[in-house]
């Protein structure tokens, strides 16, 4: 296992679980970047619980690495839904940031894959 790929983990699970838990206090600031980008508030435990399970699969997969690959793949695609969603609407600088954690998501599968 390298450090690359327990630091890359560690900054995706860390940045997930805040993302969820400001989701799930209904922030200001989220609730309105939800209603921008059309997401039904009843959608909202889906998005947090698929945050949850990204960086829950992405710490296990640091002990077995099929689960860490697994949950990589699953967060490029939530992230890559979030680039699109963002896009739809115009919000170029908001996609920027779920831009970043797609790429850091298809690297967690690189280094994942790389040390199996």
């Amino acid at each position: 296992m390298s450090v690359s790929l327990v630091v890359v983990t560690v900054f995706m699970s860390a940045v997930l679980l805040v993302s969820a838990g400001a989701k799930s206090l209904r922030t200001p600031h989220i609730t309105e970047q939800m209603s921008t980008l059309g997401v039904p508030q009843r959608m909202m435990a889906l998005l947090i619980g698929a945050q949850i399970a990204g960086a829950a699969g992405a710490i296990a997969g640091l002990w077995w690495g099929p689960v860490g690959i697994a949950a990589a793949t699953g967060l490029t695609l939530y992230f890559a839904g979030a680039v699109a969603s963002h896009l739809r609407v115009g919000d170029r600088r908001g996609a920027l940031p779920a831009v970043i954690l797609t790429m850091a998501s298809v690297a967690l599968i690189v280094l994942r894959a790389v040390t199996l």
